[in-house]
């Protein structure tokens, strides 16, 4: 009996390497970024700090103003460390608002996956190259366009089973919160 739970849970991690490779979270491979502006930090790469450049020049068809500009890679910034650090403890407490709707349930549906398995993801030199393409008259939407490149590492009981350098399309939707701007909605998509 010892040899069928021990089969089905090595079966469920190969399961779960296999989503978080090539399912929603992780699923672009393509090696092609695009140039864009240099990162906004001026302080040296860090592993666990993620590097944001925003681009607003083609966001309409409102304009967006320079304090929300700063908010908004302040808040997207902070929800990229924060996802990070949850995928790599398995903790969805650590995200405190900063994601909500579908992208919560997304987040935790693949922290809950994760932690079955017995299982964590690493995002680290994280660099995300932001186009804002859509700001609503009405301030209340805003859709970047995020070319996300990074190193993926994949850890089983502590043991890092997987390591691989990805670059990922994500479209992403975000909202005003009461102190914030929030992450609405993650999707990866093939390009842009």
């Amino acid at each position: 009996m010892t040899t069928n739970i021990g089969n089905r849970r090595s079966f469920s991690r190969s399961v779960l390497v296999a989503f978080v490779l090539f399912g929603v979270l992780f699923p672009g491979l393509a090696k092609a970024a695009r140039p864009g502006a240099s990162p906004v930090d001026s302080a040296p790469p860090d592993s666990s700090a993620p590097q944001v450049a925003l681009n607003i020049t083609n966001a309409g068809p409102r304009a967006i103003e320079a304090l929300t500009e700063h908010a908004v890679l302040r808040d997207y910034k902070f929800a990229w460390a924060r996802m990070s650090q949850a995928l790599e403890t398995n903790s969805p407490d650590l995200l405190n608002g900063l994601l909500e709707g579908t992208a919560s349930v997304w987040l935790s549906d693949e922290i809950k996956s994760q932690r079955r398995a017995g299982m964590n993801s690493r995002c680290l030199n994280q660099v995300h190259k932001v186009d804002a393409v859509f700001y609503s008259p009405e301030g209340d939407l805003l859709e970047l366009h995020d070319t996300a490149e990074y190193d993926l590492q994949i850890s089983d009981s502590g043991k890092m089973i997987h390591n691989q350098h990805v670059v990922v399309h994500y479209v992403v939707l975000m909202t005003p919160g009461a102190d914030r701007w929030v992450v609405r909605q993650i999707q990866s998509v093939p390009q842009f």
